[in-house]
Protein backbone atom coordinates (compact mmCIF):
# COMPACT_ATOMS: atom_id res chain seq x y z
CA UNK A 1 0.00 0.00 0.00
CA UNK A 2 2.65 2.21 0.92
CA UNK A 3 4.91 1.79 -2.63
CA UNK A 4 1.44 2.36 -4.13
CA UNK A 5 1.39 6.12 -2.58
CA UNK A 6 4.67 6.87 -4.31
CA UNK A 7 3.66 4.88 -7.55
CA UNK A 8 0.52 7.40 -8.00
CA UNK A 9 2.45 10.66 -6.93
CA UNK A 10 5.15 9.35 -9.89
CA UNK A 11 2.27 8.29 -12.12
CA UNK A 12 0.04 11.85 -11.64
CA UNK A 13 2.96 14.01 -12.24
CA UNK A 14 3.93 12.46 -15.28
CA UNK A 15 0.45 12.08 -16.83
CA UNK A 16 -0.32 16.08 -15.57
CA UNK A 17 2.90 17.75 -16.01
CA UNK A 18 2.81 18.64 -12.53
CA UNK A 19 5.88 19.21 -10.02
CA UNK A 20 6.49 15.79 -7.60
CA UNK A 21 7.62 18.03 -4.97
CA UNK A 22 4.40 19.86 -4.92
CA UNK A 23 2.59 16.95 -5.03
CA UNK A 24 3.84 15.43 -1.54
CA UNK A 25 3.88 18.79 -0.57
CA UNK A 26 0.07 18.99 -0.91
CA UNK A 27 -0.16 15.21 0.21
CA UNK A 28 1.29 16.36 3.64
CA UNK A 29 -0.78 19.42 4.03
CA UNK A 30 -3.79 16.97 3.13
CA UNK A 31 -2.97 14.81 5.84
CA UNK A 32 -1.71 17.15 8.64
CA UNK A 33 -5.20 19.00 8.23
CA UNK A 34 -7.23 15.51 8.75
CA UNK A 35 -5.37 15.02 11.84
CA UNK A 36 -6.01 17.88 13.38
CA UNK A 37 -9.56 18.33 12.66
CA UNK A 38 -9.28 14.48 14.37
CA UNK A 39 -7.24 15.33 17.15
CA UNK A 40 -8.07 19.36 17.98
CA UNK A 41 -5.75 22.21 16.88
CA UNK A 42 -3.85 22.00 20.11
CA UNK A 43 -2.44 19.06 18.88
CA UNK A 44 1.76 19.49 17.72
CA UNK A 45 2.08 17.62 14.67
CA UNK A 46 4.69 16.57 12.36
CA UNK A 47 3.82 14.93 9.05
CA UNK A 48 6.38 13.80 6.37
CA UNK A 49 6.37 11.51 3.27
CA UNK A 50 9.36 8.72 3.28
CA UNK A 51 10.85 8.50 0.12
CA UNK A 52 12.79 5.32 1.25
CA UNK A 53 9.24 2.91 2.14
CA UNK A 54 6.77 4.88 0.36
CA UNK A 55 4.65 5.64 3.63
CA UNK A 56 3.30 8.90 5.21
CA UNK A 57 4.62 9.09 8.56
CA UNK A 58 2.88 11.06 11.18
CA UNK A 59 4.43 12.58 14.72
CA UNK A 60 2.68 14.04 17.32
CA UNK A 61 4.61 15.93 19.90
CA UNK A 62 4.46 16.46 23.84
CA UNK A 63 6.72 17.92 26.36
CA UNK A 64 7.60 16.48 29.54
CA UNK A 65 6.04 18.00 32.48
CA UNK A 66 5.23 17.60 36.31
CA UNK A 67 2.24 15.10 36.90
CA UNK A 68 0.67 17.74 38.92
CA UNK A 69 0.98 20.24 36.13
CA UNK A 70 -0.43 18.60 33.75
CA UNK A 71 -3.29 20.94 32.16
CA UNK A 72 -3.60 19.86 28.83
CA UNK A 73 -3.24 15.76 27.97
CA UNK A 74 -2.49 16.28 24.34
CA UNK A 75 0.26 18.26 24.26
CA UNK A 76 2.19 17.78 27.46
CA UNK A 77 3.01 13.95 29.14
CA UNK A 78 3.59 13.07 32.60
CA UNK A 79 7.53 12.76 33.40
CA UNK A 80 6.53 9.07 35.00
CA UNK A 81 4.56 8.09 31.64
CA UNK A 82 7.67 9.37 29.38
CA UNK A 83 10.08 7.79 31.36
CA UNK A 84 8.59 4.22 30.60
CA UNK A 85 9.47 5.33 26.65
CA UNK A 86 12.61 6.83 27.68
CA UNK A 87 14.14 6.38 30.93
CA UNK A 88 16.58 8.75 30.14
CA UNK A 89 13.78 12.25 29.47
CA UNK A 90 13.96 15.24 31.26
CA UNK A 91 11.36 17.32 32.48
CA UNK A 92 10.85 19.92 29.43
CA UNK A 93 12.01 17.95 26.88
CA UNK A 94 9.64 17.55 24.00
CA UNK A 95 8.77 13.40 23.19
CA UNK A 96 7.26 12.79 19.78
CA UNK A 97 4.89 9.64 19.08
CA UNK A 98 4.09 8.25 15.81
CA UNK A 99 0.66 8.32 14.80
CA UNK A 100 -0.76 5.44 12.49
CA UNK A 101 -2.12 7.52 9.64
CA UNK A 102 -5.23 3.98 9.42
CA UNK A 103 -6.24 5.48 12.73
CA UNK A 104 -7.52 8.63 11.46
CA UNK A 105 -11.15 7.01 9.95
CA UNK A 106 -12.96 7.11 7.06
CA UNK A 107 -14.35 10.53 7.55
CA UNK A 108 -10.33 12.05 7.85
CA UNK A 109 -9.22 9.99 4.72
CA UNK A 110 -12.17 11.50 2.91
CA UNK A 111 -11.08 14.72 3.75
CA UNK A 112 -7.17 14.25 2.55
CA UNK A 113 -8.74 12.96 -0.71
CA UNK A 114 -10.41 16.06 -1.22
CA UNK A 115 -7.64 18.24 -0.07
CA UNK A 116 -5.34 16.84 -2.80
CA UNK A 117 -7.46 16.77 -5.79
CA UNK A 118 -8.60 20.56 -4.86
CA UNK A 119 -4.48 21.45 -4.64
CA UNK A 120 -3.85 19.54 -7.93
CA UNK A 121 -6.53 21.33 -9.69
CA UNK A 122 -5.74 24.28 -8.38
CA UNK A 123 -2.02 23.67 -9.56
CA UNK A 124 -2.82 22.32 -13.40
CA UNK A 125 -4.69 24.98 -13.78
CA UNK A 126 -1.63 27.61 -12.88
CA UNK A 127 0.23 25.90 -14.74
CA UNK A 128 -2.33 25.83 -18.08
CA UNK A 129 -2.83 30.01 -16.89
CA UNK A 130 0.94 30.50 -16.92
CA UNK A 131 1.32 28.45 -20.56
CA UNK A 132 -1.70 30.37 -22.33
CA UNK A 133 -1.01 34.01 -20.57
CA UNK A 134 2.17 33.52 -22.60
CA UNK A 135 0.59 32.65 -25.75
CA UNK A 136 -1.85 35.59 -26.45
CA UNK A 137 -1.47 36.63 -29.99
CA UNK A 138 -0.72 33.36 -31.51
CA UNK A 139 -3.43 31.00 -33.77
CA UNK A 140 -4.37 28.12 -31.79
CA UNK A 141 -6.09 25.10 -33.05
CA UNK A 142 -8.43 22.77 -31.71
CA UNK A 143 -11.97 21.11 -32.06
CA UNK A 144 -15.36 22.62 -32.07
CA UNK A 145 -16.98 20.71 -28.82
CA UNK A 146 -19.99 22.43 -27.74
CA UNK A 147 -22.29 25.60 -28.00
CA UNK A 148 -23.79 27.31 -25.23
CA UNK A 149 -25.28 30.78 -24.69
CA UNK A 150 -21.50 32.20 -24.99
CA UNK A 151 -20.69 30.89 -27.67
CA UNK A 152 -18.47 28.05 -29.32
CA UNK A 153 -16.20 25.92 -26.93
CA UNK A 154 -13.18 25.06 -28.44
CA UNK A 155 -11.25 21.92 -27.01
CA UNK A 156 -7.86 22.87 -27.00
CA UNK A 157 -6.00 19.33 -25.18
CA UNK A 158 -5.60 20.66 -21.70
CA UNK A 159 -8.13 23.28 -22.22
CA UNK A 160 -10.93 24.74 -23.19
CA UNK A 161 -11.15 28.08 -25.11
CA UNK A 162 -14.40 30.43 -25.73
CA UNK A 163 -15.42 31.55 -29.15
CA UNK A 164 -17.56 34.56 -28.60
CA UNK A 165 -20.24 35.47 -30.37
CA UNK A 166 -19.27 39.08 -31.23
CA UNK A 167 -15.56 37.29 -32.32
CA UNK A 168 -17.35 35.00 -34.57
CA UNK A 169 -16.81 35.81 -38.71
CA UNK A 170 -20.85 36.03 -39.54
CA UNK A 171 -22.24 33.52 -41.19
CA UNK A 172 -19.94 31.42 -40.51
CA UNK A 173 -21.07 27.87 -39.20
CA UNK A 174 -20.10 24.67 -37.21
CA UNK A 175 -20.72 21.84 -36.18
CA UNK A 176 -18.93 19.48 -33.24
CA UNK A 177 -16.12 17.93 -34.30
CA UNK A 178 -14.93 20.93 -37.34
CA UNK A 179 -11.54 21.97 -36.43
CA UNK A 180 -11.39 25.57 -36.07
CA UNK A 181 -8.22 28.07 -35.82
CA UNK A 182 -8.71 31.56 -33.59
CA UNK A 183 -6.36 34.07 -32.03
CA UNK A 184 -5.81 34.11 -28.59
CA UNK A 185 -7.19 37.66 -27.54
CA UNK A 186 -7.54 37.25 -23.46
CA UNK A 187 -6.86 34.44 -20.68
CA UNK A 188 -8.66 35.22 -17.57
CA UNK A 189 -8.65 33.59 -14.21
CA UNK A 190 -11.74 32.62 -13.17
CA UNK A 191 -13.13 30.31 -10.47
CA UNK A 192 -13.98 26.85 -13.06
CA UNK A 193 -9.82 27.66 -14.10
CA UNK A 194 -8.59 29.81 -16.72
CA UNK A 195 -10.76 31.02 -19.55
CA UNK A 196 -9.10 30.95 -23.12
CA UNK A 197 -10.54 33.62 -25.17
CA UNK A 198 -9.96 33.41 -28.93
CA UNK A 199 -11.33 34.76 -32.02
CA UNK A 200 -11.91 34.77 -35.69
CA UNK A 201 -12.95 38.20 -36.54
CA UNK A 202 -9.93 40.27 -34.77
CA UNK A 203 -7.70 42.32 -37.63
CA UNK A 204 -4.42 40.63 -35.99
CA UNK A 205 -5.71 37.54 -36.61
CA UNK A 206 -5.02 38.25 -40.44
CA UNK A 207 -2.09 39.95 -39.50
CA UNK A 208 -0.80 36.77 -38.10
CA UNK A 209 -2.44 34.79 -41.33
CA UNK A 210 0.11 36.82 -43.57
CA UNK A 211 2.67 36.42 -41.17
CA UNK A 212 2.47 32.67 -41.71
CA UNK A 213 1.38 32.80 -45.37
CA UNK A 214 4.24 35.46 -46.06
CA UNK A 215 8.10 35.16 -45.18
CA UNK A 216 8.56 38.44 -46.03
CA UNK A 217 6.09 38.99 -43.57
CA UNK A 218 7.28 36.75 -41.04
CA UNK A 219 10.94 38.43 -41.32
CA UNK A 220 9.93 41.70 -41.29
CA UNK A 221 10.70 42.71 -44.92
CA UNK A 222 6.71 44.00 -44.89
CA UNK A 223 5.70 45.51 -42.47
CA UNK A 224 1.61 45.57 -41.91
CA UNK A 225 0.85 48.60 -40.37
CA UNK A 226 -2.96 48.15 -40.12
CA UNK A 227 -5.91 46.32 -41.21
CA UNK A 228 -9.28 47.16 -41.07
CA UNK A 229 -11.86 44.59 -41.36
CA UNK A 230 -15.61 44.04 -42.07
CA UNK A 231 -15.19 39.76 -41.06
CA UNK A 232 -16.42 37.44 -43.69
CA UNK A 233 -16.91 40.31 -46.09
CA UNK A 234 -14.16 42.42 -47.09
CA UNK A 235 -10.99 44.02 -45.32
CA UNK A 236 -8.40 46.23 -45.92
CA UNK A 237 -4.54 45.44 -45.32
CA UNK A 238 -2.22 48.83 -45.03
CA UNK A 239 1.38 47.18 -46.23
CA UNK A 240 4.72 48.58 -46.57
CA UNK A 241 8.48 47.91 -47.26
CA UNK A 242 11.72 47.91 -45.46
CA UNK A 243 13.43 46.94 -48.77
CA UNK A 244 13.41 48.81 -51.85
CA UNK A 245 13.64 45.32 -54.20
CA UNK A 246 10.53 44.17 -52.04
CA UNK A 247 6.98 44.89 -53.51
CA UNK A 248 4.91 44.68 -50.56
CA UNK A 249 1.72 44.27 -52.39
CA UNK A 250 3.35 41.70 -54.76
CA UNK A 251 4.94 39.75 -51.91
CA UNK A 252 1.55 39.51 -49.82
CA UNK A 253 -0.85 38.11 -52.90
CA UNK A 254 1.82 35.90 -53.82
CA UNK A 255 2.07 34.18 -57.79
CA UNK A 256 -1.20 33.94 -58.99
CA UNK A 257 -2.37 35.28 -55.87
CA UNK A 258 -1.55 31.80 -54.16
CA UNK A 259 -0.76 33.49 -50.76
CA UNK A 260 -3.39 35.38 -50.48
CA UNK A 261 -5.97 33.12 -51.50
CA UNK A 262 -5.27 30.61 -48.68
CA UNK A 263 -5.47 33.78 -46.35
CA UNK A 264 -8.94 34.40 -47.90
CA UNK A 265 -9.97 30.74 -47.94
CA UNK A 266 -9.20 30.29 -44.11
CA UNK A 267 -11.81 33.47 -43.61
CA UNK A 268 -14.27 31.88 -45.63
CA UNK A 269 -14.10 34.09 -48.64
CA UNK A 270 -13.24 37.71 -47.04
CA UNK A 271 -12.07 39.97 -49.89
CA UNK A 272 -8.67 41.71 -48.83
CA UNK A 273 -7.44 45.07 -50.29
CA UNK A 274 -3.81 45.19 -50.41
CA UNK A 275 -2.70 48.94 -49.68
CA UNK A 276 0.47 50.81 -49.53
CA UNK A 277 0.81 52.53 -46.92
CA UNK A 278 1.93 56.39 -47.21
CA UNK A 279 3.00 58.72 -44.23
CA UNK A 280 1.58 61.38 -46.32
CA UNK A 281 -2.33 61.36 -45.64
CA UNK A 282 -3.26 62.00 -49.07
CA UNK A 283 -1.23 59.95 -50.63
CA UNK A 284 -2.29 57.07 -48.11
CA UNK A 285 -6.05 58.17 -48.23
CA UNK A 286 -6.02 57.23 -52.47
CA UNK A 287 -4.34 53.91 -51.45
CA UNK A 288 -6.99 53.12 -49.31
CA UNK A 289 -9.86 54.27 -51.20
CA UNK A 290 -9.18 52.29 -54.35
CA UNK A 291 -10.11 51.53 -57.21
CA UNK A 292 -11.67 54.63 -57.20
CA UNK A 293 -10.61 57.28 -58.89
CA UNK A 294 -9.59 60.48 -56.64
CA UNK A 295 -9.40 64.06 -58.14
CA UNK A 296 -8.19 66.23 -55.16
CA UNK A 297 -8.08 65.53 -51.06
CA UNK A 298 -8.89 68.35 -48.36
CA UNK A 299 -6.98 67.62 -45.31
CA UNK A 300 -8.22 69.22 -41.63
CA UNK A 301 -5.63 67.89 -39.36
CA UNK A 302 -7.36 69.96 -36.91
CA UNK A 303 -10.59 67.95 -37.08
CA UNK A 304 -8.40 64.51 -38.42
CA UNK A 305 -11.29 64.70 -41.68
CA UNK A 306 -10.60 64.79 -44.89
CA UNK A 307 -12.94 65.93 -47.68
CA UNK A 308 -12.47 63.47 -50.73
CA UNK A 309 -13.46 64.91 -54.27
CA UNK A 310 -14.17 62.52 -56.95
CA UNK A 311 -15.40 62.97 -60.15
CA UNK A 312 -19.13 62.25 -60.44
CA UNK A 313 -19.16 58.89 -62.34
CA UNK A 314 -16.77 57.63 -59.34
CA UNK A 315 -19.18 58.29 -56.30
CA UNK A 316 -19.81 54.64 -56.68
CA UNK A 317 -16.48 53.74 -56.46
CA UNK A 318 -15.14 55.42 -53.81
CA UNK A 319 -18.18 55.06 -50.89
CA UNK A 320 -18.35 51.23 -52.48
CA UNK A 321 -21.24 48.83 -51.31
CA UNK A 322 -23.51 49.96 -48.83
CA UNK A 323 -20.57 52.04 -48.07
CA UNK A 324 -18.28 49.37 -46.93
CA UNK A 325 -15.01 50.67 -48.92
CA UNK A 326 -15.43 54.55 -47.32
CA UNK A 327 -15.99 52.87 -44.01
CA UNK A 328 -12.64 50.74 -44.19
CA UNK A 329 -10.58 53.57 -45.63
CA UNK A 330 -11.85 55.35 -42.57
CA UNK A 331 -11.06 52.68 -40.04
CA UNK A 332 -7.48 51.98 -41.90
CA UNK A 333 -6.66 55.60 -41.65
CA UNK A 334 -8.07 56.24 -38.22
CA UNK A 335 -9.56 59.58 -39.83
CA UNK A 336 -13.55 60.41 -40.72
CA UNK A 337 -13.42 60.67 -44.72
CA UNK A 338 -16.53 62.70 -46.26
CA UNK A 339 -16.74 61.81 -49.74
CA UNK A 340 -17.83 64.65 -52.41
CA UNK A 341 -18.54 64.56 -55.94
CA UNK A 342 -16.84 67.50 -57.59
CA UNK A 343 -20.21 69.04 -58.65
CA UNK A 344 -21.37 69.34 -55.13
CA UNK A 345 -18.23 70.34 -53.99
CA UNK A 346 -18.26 73.36 -56.07
CA UNK A 347 -21.31 74.09 -55.76
CA UNK A 348 -20.44 73.98 -51.48
CA UNK A 349 -18.12 76.49 -52.16
CA UNK A 350 -20.31 78.90 -54.00
CA UNK A 351 -22.81 78.55 -51.10
CA UNK A 352 -20.61 78.82 -48.88
CA UNK A 353 -18.85 82.19 -50.24
CA UNK A 354 -22.16 83.77 -50.76
CA UNK A 355 -23.44 83.10 -47.15
CA UNK A 356 -20.23 84.84 -46.11
CA UNK A 357 -20.66 87.71 -48.12
CA UNK A 358 -24.14 88.02 -47.43
CA UNK A 359 -23.15 88.30 -43.82
CA UNK A 360 -20.55 90.72 -44.61
CA UNK A 361 -23.30 93.46 -46.33
CA UNK A 362 -25.40 92.49 -42.69
CA UNK A 363 -22.77 92.79 -40.54
CA UNK A 364 -22.63 89.95 -38.65
CA UNK A 365 -21.22 86.85 -37.88
CA UNK A 366 -21.91 84.00 -40.93
CA UNK A 367 -22.58 81.44 -37.81
CA UNK A 368 -25.51 84.20 -37.19
CA UNK A 369 -27.25 83.09 -40.03
CA UNK A 370 -26.56 79.54 -39.61
CA UNK A 371 -27.90 79.90 -36.01
CA UNK A 372 -31.40 81.37 -36.69
CA UNK A 373 -32.01 78.68 -39.37
CA UNK A 374 -30.62 79.98 -42.89
CA UNK A 375 -28.08 77.73 -44.25
CA UNK A 376 -28.82 78.25 -47.87
CA UNK A 377 -29.20 81.69 -49.97
CA UNK A 378 -32.73 80.11 -50.88
CA UNK A 379 -34.13 80.28 -47.38
CA UNK A 380 -32.67 84.00 -46.88
CA UNK A 381 -34.46 85.10 -49.98
CA UNK A 382 -37.72 83.50 -49.21
CA UNK A 383 -37.93 85.04 -45.58
CA UNK A 384 -40.33 88.13 -44.43
CA UNK A 385 -38.08 91.05 -42.86
CA UNK A 386 -39.81 89.84 -38.86
CA UNK A 387 -38.24 86.19 -40.21
CA UNK A 388 -34.59 88.38 -41.36
CA UNK A 389 -34.91 90.34 -37.99
CA UNK A 390 -34.49 86.96 -35.58
CA UNK A 391 -30.83 86.98 -37.12
CA UNK A 392 -28.95 87.82 -34.14
CA UNK A 393 -27.28 91.40 -34.76
CA UNK A 394 -29.49 92.30 -37.53
CA UNK A 395 -30.89 95.69 -37.65
CA UNK A 396 -33.62 96.77 -39.88
CA UNK A 397 -31.63 99.61 -41.39
CA UNK A 398 -29.45 96.34 -42.81
CA UNK A 399 -32.84 94.76 -44.37
CA UNK A 400 -32.43 96.97 -47.37
CA UNK A 401 -28.98 95.95 -48.61
CA UNK A 402 -29.40 92.23 -47.77
CA UNK A 403 -32.02 92.05 -49.63
CA UNK A 404 -30.10 93.68 -52.94
CA UNK A 405 -27.69 91.36 -52.16
CA UNK A 406 -29.17 88.51 -52.06
CA UNK A 407 -30.81 89.09 -55.68
CA UNK A 408 -27.38 89.74 -56.85
CA UNK A 409 -25.83 86.42 -55.53
CA UNK A 410 -28.95 84.28 -56.44
CA UNK A 411 -29.00 85.88 -60.25
CA UNK A 412 -24.84 85.10 -60.00
CA UNK A 413 -24.92 81.70 -59.46
CA UNK A 414 -28.13 80.74 -61.47
CA UNK A 415 -27.35 77.84 -63.61
CA UNK A 416 -24.82 76.52 -61.56
CA UNK A 417 -26.71 75.86 -58.87
CA UNK A 418 -30.75 75.65 -58.53
CA UNK A 419 -33.21 75.48 -55.54
CA UNK A 420 -34.53 72.15 -56.81
CA UNK A 421 -30.68 71.00 -56.94
CA UNK A 422 -30.12 71.77 -53.09
CA UNK A 423 -33.40 70.84 -51.84
CA UNK A 424 -34.39 67.69 -54.36
CA UNK A 425 -31.09 65.95 -55.20
CA UNK A 426 -30.30 63.45 -51.83
CA UNK A 427 -29.52 60.29 -53.15
CA UNK A 428 -30.69 61.22 -57.29
CA UNK A 429 -29.10 59.96 -60.20
CA UNK A 430 -27.71 56.73 -58.53
CA UNK A 431 -26.06 58.34 -55.78
CA UNK A 432 -23.92 60.66 -58.47
CA UNK A 433 -24.45 63.58 -57.16
CA UNK A 434 -24.32 63.18 -53.56
CA UNK A 435 -21.35 63.65 -50.79
CA UNK A 436 -21.07 60.82 -47.98
CA UNK A 437 -19.72 60.98 -44.61
CA UNK A 438 -17.62 57.31 -44.17
CA UNK A 439 -18.87 57.85 -40.49
CA UNK A 440 -22.30 58.26 -41.65
CA UNK A 441 -23.26 55.29 -43.84
CA UNK A 442 -24.70 52.61 -42.12
CA UNK A 443 -23.09 49.22 -43.60
CA UNK A 444 -26.04 47.24 -43.23
CA UNK A 445 -28.85 49.85 -44.76
CA UNK A 446 -27.15 52.51 -47.19
CA UNK A 447 -26.05 52.00 -50.37
CA UNK A 448 -26.40 55.60 -51.38
CA UNK A 449 -25.64 58.71 -48.80
CA UNK A 450 -27.05 61.95 -48.22
CA UNK A 451 -25.55 65.17 -49.37
CA UNK A 452 -23.79 67.61 -47.01
CA UNK A 453 -22.43 70.92 -47.18
CA UNK A 454 -19.25 71.61 -45.71
CA UNK A 455 -17.24 74.80 -45.02
CA UNK A 456 -13.31 74.17 -46.45
CA UNK A 457 -12.25 77.40 -45.42
CA UNK A 458 -8.55 77.21 -43.87
CA UNK A 459 -7.94 73.47 -45.04
CA UNK A 460 -5.10 72.21 -47.08
CA UNK A 461 -5.54 70.78 -50.22
CA UNK A 462 -3.90 68.19 -52.22
CA UNK A 463 -4.18 67.34 -56.25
Amino acid sequence: MSMDIKKAIDQISKDRGLDRDMLIDTLEEAVRTSVIRKYGEDLDVEVSFNEDTGEIEVFQFKVVTRDEDIENDITQISIDEAREHDPSVQLDDEMGFRLKVEDLGRIAAQSAKQVIIQRMRDAEQEIIYEEFKDRQGEILSGIIQRRDKAGWIINLGRTEALLPKDEQIPREHYKRGDRVQALVIDVRKEGRGPQVIVSRSHPDYMAMLFKREVPEVDDGTVVIMNIARDPGSRAKAAVMTRDRDVDPVGACVGIRGSRIQNIVQELRGERIDIVVWSPEIATYARNALSPAVITRIVVDEEENMLEVIVPDNQLTNAIGRKGQNVKLASKLLGWKIDIFTETRYNEGHAIGKGLDQLASVAEVPLQAFVDAGFQTIEKLQEASDEELLTVEGLTESKITDLRTAINFLSSAIEGTLSTEDIDESVVEDDAAEAPVAAEEAPAEEVEEAEETEEDVTGKKETE
